[in-house]
């Protein structure tokens, strides 16, 4: 193990390491590494540190990766761990304590027999053979049950045998949306299946929901495992068939139809057997092209329900416009099998760059009622309205009338404002969102001829208005509001509204760009004596915690990690905004929690970027955990003002000469330099530097209010709802007929 996993363990920072290794003789030596990056034996720290009194500050997740890592690539222990976490669940906590206290030999014994009560439900089990160097990993396992959950401690095995296999494109289903797709099926299915199981969230939210016989298939045999103790774990009573293999290629359940289908495929899949499939019976509504391999997951979804069974699928938004796949979107409609389409707003779930979208299926049944309609609810406005705590320009959240989801948010004063690339994973108002569509389709499913349009939400097209030469069905160019949806008197209303709001922001830019006693230095500019920030951190004037390298966390082919609280990112750090990250942004330390007076730097910028580089931390970030491209200085109150340190670490000169790259710009933190003043001198300049912090955030607040007000006066003016206003002097005509001349 590292010094840093380590000062993790130990709870202390890395230079307390440091001490210890220096002035404790005992301290036990490196085992392996090199000089400059030593590794201890983990056994024979915890050792160490139990002589001194010392207990674990790591959670218990982050031992179990600790110790999985320790055993080294290609040894295999995730995989023998899996039969483990399924049959220690059922154990007591004090028998799981009494297990783990056991000596070595007489623990992997009991592991063993423990491990072979695995039932024949997981796919490609085989008996479990544990050898004494896997006793750590056992313990820790064991451990991480105990206080953590079975769940967690098999995420954290996943997520080991994942990054072991180089999977790529592995991303896991957010529970919020998971639960969302589970209630858009029909109450009473029973019997569900998901081809592409990966770690069995949809299938677990379908069993919370009433389904007592799940099928699962996944290609990866790890994410196979994963879902059947998943399963064992989240659904004991249900009946579980899961397989591994292609779905595509190679059905596990060729005769098998169920009461629904719930499926997140994986997207842009070039080999996912074109050729060879060409004459497929699946094919019902056309062979999906070459490149359009989520049409094949479509149609392979509804090959396996029952007439009238419904199918919930997560899909890449290109699909509902690609030219390429025109045609079977085309049958589908013309057939009746697309039901609705709801959009969901970026970083929603993976990839988080791109809005998702969730289509619903059903599969027609003989004889049955045509279907003259498509539902279509924007996700992705309501989300991006809540997350700006903005009403839409079109008036449609202030006319007062009530919504079936509930209304918008109204902004509650100038200081309300947010962007809406602030949205994440872990902070969407999941609730909310669901109850909204939930809402739209409860009532396009009750009564779908009667179905009442939302402007701006959610509309009801009929099929023919979709079927024309582009067969495009992006619910954001469906739902979006016409003239004919907006209430004249309630877009007067929302501009007076905006026009208070916009003049109290200005009001209070004014007040804080105001001189309040700024002065020259003298005749020249002053000098001091300056430490770098490496020197102040040998000196213990502050500690710092480097940033993740690019890729460490939530990048491509790695299992992000559960988190139950937000993630301060970089993007906050510019915007002064409150953390607002998921576990995709983690930093590499998922342990790491941000404090108020903690100053953050952002690790990477753009070239020429203005975005603000520093910020101290508040106490709206304390507790969240730091996300990735972020440097984390903690400074000693009795020694730095954390104002005063952020100001001039952020200054352009410093940031420069601390900085390598041209397009991306990696700024080194021991290389910023700081003056050496006083402490009382430092507040005078920390205080000067908060109110430059407050004077940035007024800019921002006001400029969100003038977009937001010239956006809602050009929508009023281009739909004819607004009349211009009479130039000075000019009579008012308001009242008077239309002009048919120019």
């Amino acid at each position: 193990m590292t010094a840093a996993e380590i000062s993790r363990i130990a709870g202390v920072t890395r230079a307390t390491v440091s001490n210890w290794r220096r002035r404790h003789d005992d301290f036990p030596a490196p085992s392996a590494g090199t000089e400059a990056s030593p590794l201890y034996d983990l056994s024979a720290v915890q050792a160490w540190l139990r002589g001194r009194g010392h207990t674990s500050a790591a959670s218990p997740t982050e031992e179990l990766r600790t110790a999985l890592r320790l055993l080294g690539p290609g040894s295999g222990v995730a995989t023998r761990l899996f039969p483990l976490v399924a049959a220690t669940s059922r154990r007591t906590p004090e028998e799981l304590a009494e297990l783990a206290a056991l000596p070595d030999d007489q623990l992997i014994a009991r592991a063993e027999k423990t491990a072979e009560e695995l039932p024949a439900a997981v796919p490609e089990a085989e008996p479990v053979h544990y050898s004494p160097d896997d006793a750590g990993a056992v313990r820790a396992l064991l451990g991480c049950v105990r206080e953590a959950g079975a769940q967690a401690a098999l995420d954290v095995l996943a997520e080991r045998e994942l990054d072991e296999g180089a999977a790529s494109g592995v991303y896991q289903t957010p529970e919020g949306l998971a639960r969302l797709m589970a209630r858009l099926l029909p109450a009473g299915a029973s019997r569900v299946l998901d081809p592409a199981c990966g770690s069995g969230t949809l299938l677990a939210a379908a069993a919370r929901q009433g389904a007592r016989e799940l099928f699962g298939q996944d290609s990866l045999p790890v994410q196979g495992r994963r879902t059947a103790v998943r399963l064992l774990l989240a659904a004991p009573e249900a009946e579980t068939a899961i397989r591994v293999g292609d779905s595509l290629r190679a059905d596990a359940f060729p005769d098998v139809t169920v009461d629904a289908v719930l499926c997140n495929p994986p997207f842009g899949d070039r080999d996912w057997g074109h050729d060879e499939l060409a004459y497929d019976p699946r094919w019902a509504y056309g062979l999906p092209p070459r490149f359009e391999s989520e049409l094949a997951w479509v149609q392979h979804a509804l090959a396996h329900l029952e007439p009238g069974g419904h199918a919930v699928m997560l899909l890449p938004p290109a699909l509902a416009f690609r030219s390429s796949g025109r045609r079977v979107r085309a049958e589908l409609i013309r057939g009746g099998a697309l039901r609705a389409v709801v959009s969901l707003p970026a970083r929603a779930a993976y990839p988080l760059h791109i809005g998702l979208q969730i289509w619903v299926f059903q599969r027609p049944e003989p004889g049955g009622t045509d279907r003259a309609t498509v539902l279509f609810v924007d996700g992705e406005g309501e989300q991006r309205d809540g997350a700006t705590d903005t009403p839409s320009p079109t008036g449609t959240a202030t006319a007062g009338a009530g919504t079936r989801g509930g209304s918008r948010p109204r902004r509650s004063g100038p200081s309300a404002s947010a962007p809406a690339s602030s949205a994440s994973a872990s902070s969407f108002d999941w609730a909310g969102l669901t109850e909204r569509v939930l809402g739209q389709w409860a009532a396009f499913t009750t009564a779908p001829d009667t179905y009442t349009d939302e402007p701006g939400v959610a509309r009801a097209v009929p099929l023919v208005d979709l079927l024309d030469d582009v067969v495009d069905v992006t619910p954001a160019r469906h739902v979006r509001a016409t003239a004919a949806d907006i209430d004249p008197a309630a877009l007067v209303r929302r501009v007076h509204d905006l026009r208070e709001q916009l003049s109290e922001q200005v009001a209070g830019l004014a007040s804080a760009s105001a001189s309040g006693g700024w002065q020259p230095s003298g005749a020249s500019a002053r000098e001091w004596r300056t430490a770098t920030v490496s020197d102040l951190a040998r000196g213990g004037a502050l500690t710092v915690l480097r940033a993740a390298p690019p890729g460490t966390r939530g990048s491509k082919g790695s299992a992000a990690p559960a988190v139950d609280r937000p993630v301060l990112t970089a993007q906050d750090v510019s915007t002064g905004n409150p953390p607002s990250g998921g576990a995709a942004d983690l930093h590499a330390d998922a342990a790491q929690t941000v404090a108020a007076g903690d100053v953050l730097v952002r690790a990477v910028a753009g070239s020429g970027s203005q975005a603000a580089m520093t910020r101290v931390a508040d106490d709206r970030d304390a507790g969240a955990l730091l996300g990735q491209h972020i440097h984390l200085l903690r400074p000693d109150p009795a020694r730095l003002d954390p104002w005063f340190l952020a100001g001039f670490l952020g200054a352009d000169d410093n940031i420069a000469s601390a900085s390598t790259g041209s397009t991306l710009v990696h700024v080194t933190p021991g290389r910023l330099r700081v003056p050496l003043l006083p402490l009382e001198e430092q507040r005078r300049y920390g205080g000067a530097f908060r109110r430059v912090h407050d004077l940035r955030a007024a800019v921002r607040r006001t400029a969100d209010l003038a977009a937001d007000t010239a956006a809602t006066l050009t929508t009023g003016l281009t739909a004819g709802v607004l009349l211009p206003p009479n130039a000075p002097g000019t009579p008012d005509t308001s009242g008077a007929p239309d002009s048919r001349s120019v």
